[in-house]
């Protein structure tokens, strides 16, 4: 396909360009197609494969942390098990495509560096590279950035003190090595979210033995890896359509129950998830030390445990938990503030992620560099003082899918607007009584905090004192406000470029 621009520069190349074929982008192509059709778009990939998350991980037992009845897409059914391998994801991704016949937009290995907004022309022009490593010039009247919230060329890694004398490998899980061989080694896994429990239960089936360390405990939410409710409905041959809806709204009642208690009734929601652990471990294990944290439930992510899985191998033997903080990595293992030693032939970093904001593309405003650290979220989807760019976040507590899906609806309609408008350019705009009050981080750290987000949140934008300048975080919330939202508060400014003749817009 040839991406350069028209020569006159009175046509781009597209209306939309989406950046990302993850499971965002894929929806944001969907919702195009459907809504707005004969609009021009593209998707551009990094990678070489479709799938964000789920083509980057490759880790021992990769599955997903969230059911795929709400991960899923809304508009396509899922028929397997809520609790799904990556590579079962991943077929289901590849068949939302071919079915939808998106393929077709759809761009590997092409990478983008940078975009940079002319207002002369209301146009993106955004340098990239294709497949061969050859530099792309392309120009776009809409960016919509689905690239995730995270760095996926690596993870974070502290700075371990010792760590260079080590003999044995060092590994992070998001840059997991096709040759790494544990089979009979001593692992020793740091951390203990939702990567540890998951690479544990996997590598114990064929490492010597697997020791998880922490810092502090995490909680866990063991469930079944099937649905008794899924596989009845399931029985009695309902078309599958109906079954995913169905157990959707079950999981968001489930989800929107358990968060509910954990602002209402924290302690209670405590027990019931430490007692949940207990009936794996039984009444022996140390609960108190290795599996109560000092934070209320869903102050940081609860971990799911399929069928105990984790439980399960530490009670048979095949793994352990070591409760301590790191002192220093020595030639044969760790050595801990407490004075112990663990050994290890093989260390694990399951230390988290690097958030990026959209997904590290420089970002440039007529000549002028755009630091989205100063600027306000509108609605968590756009960004003030940016122009015609929109930016997928999705939910931290429910499925990413359910936001990205009202993302989705909600660009669509805007796109729509400015088609009535005869606009080219919609531009979120600060008025004065929109920073009346001091701002607010991104993430409010006293309701989210896990380490991956406070130690971003200098790089990522701020919030207001109330709407649209708000990330309320909250799907049962969003559900109605997005949908219903309008776009002539005066916080959205709509602008028009004589260089334009098209009569669409996007």
């Amino acid at each position: 396909m040839n991406f350069s621009c028209t020569p006159d520069q009175n046509a781009s190349d597209y209306d939309v360009l989406i950046i990302g074929a993850g499971i965002s982008g894929i929806d944001a192509a969907y919702h195009l197609q459907k809504n707005r059709p004969g609009t021009r778009f593209a998707i551009l990939e990094a990678k070489d494969a479709i799938g964000g998350t789920w083509s980057t991980h490759t880790f021992p037992g990769i599955r997903s942390d969230s059911d795929l009845y709400t991960f899923g897409f809304k508009w396509k059914p899922w028929t397997g098990v809520p609790i799904a391998t990556a590579d079962e994801i991943l077929r289901y991704l590849n068949a939302a495509i071919d079915e939808n016949d998106l393929r077709r937009h759809i761009h590997l290995s092409h990478p983008v560096q940078s975009a940079a907004w002319k207002s002369d022309d209301n146009q993106w022009r955004i340098t990239a590279t294709d497949a061969d490593g050859a530099d792309l010039e392309i120009s776009a009247r809409f960016l919509w950035v689905c690239s995730g919230y995270y760095r996926h060329s690596a993870g974070y890694m502290p700075e371990f003190p010792g760590a260079e004398t080590f003999q044995g490998p060092i590994v992070h899980p998001q840059n997991w090595p096709d040759d790494l061989d544990y089979a009979g080694k001593q692992v020793v896994v740091i951390g203990s979210g939702a990567t540890a429990a998951t690479l544990i239960p996997a590598m114990s089936q064929k490492a010597a033995h697997v020791t998880m360390l922490q810092r502090s405990p995490t909680y866990y939410y063991p469930r079944p890896r099937t649905d008794e409710f899924a596989e009845t409905l399931k029985a009695l041959d309902l078309p599958d359509d109906w079954v995913h809806e169905i157990m959707r709204r079950k999981f968001l009642h489930d989800q929107k129950t358990t968060i509910g208690r954990s602002r209402t009734e924290p302690e209670a929601l405590k027990k019931d998830l430490l007692d949940g652990v207990r009936a794996y471990l039984g009444d022996g294990a140390d609960i108190d030390t290795h599996f109560t944290p000092s934070y209320r439930p869903w102050q940081q992510r609860v971990a799911m445990v399929p069928d105990g899985d984790l439980f399960r191998t530490i009670r048979k033997g095949a793994a352990s938990v070591v409760t301590d903080q790191i002192e220093r990595f020595t030639p044969t293992g760790i050595l801990l503030k407490s004075g112990k030693e663990l050994k290890a032939d093989i260390i694990v970093s399951a230390t988290g992620l690097v958030l990026n904001a959209l997904g590290d593309i420089d970002i440039n405003v007529d000549g002028e560099q755009f630091d989205i650290a100063n600027s306000y979220t509108h609605r968590g989807i756009m960004f003030s003082g940016l122009p015609n760019l929109a930016h997928v976040f999705g939910y931290l507590r429910t499925s990413w899918t359910m936001r990205a899906d009202l993302v989705s609806g909600y660009i669509c309609r805007l796109l729509a607007h400015m088609d009535e408008l005869g606009a080219t350019s919609v531009t979120p705009t600060l008025r004065n009584s929109d920073t009346s009050g001091p701002p607010r981080p991104w993430i409010d750290p006293d309701n989210f905090n896990p380490g991956y987000i406070t130690r971003s949140l200098d790089k990522l934008p701020r919030q207001g004192p109330g709407e649209p300048w708000i990330m309320t975080q909250d799907y049962f919330t969003e559900k109605d406000t997005l949908p219903a939202a309008g776009f002539d508060d005066g916080t959205l400014v709509f602008g028009t470029s004589p260089a334009l003749t098209r009569e669409s817009v996007a």
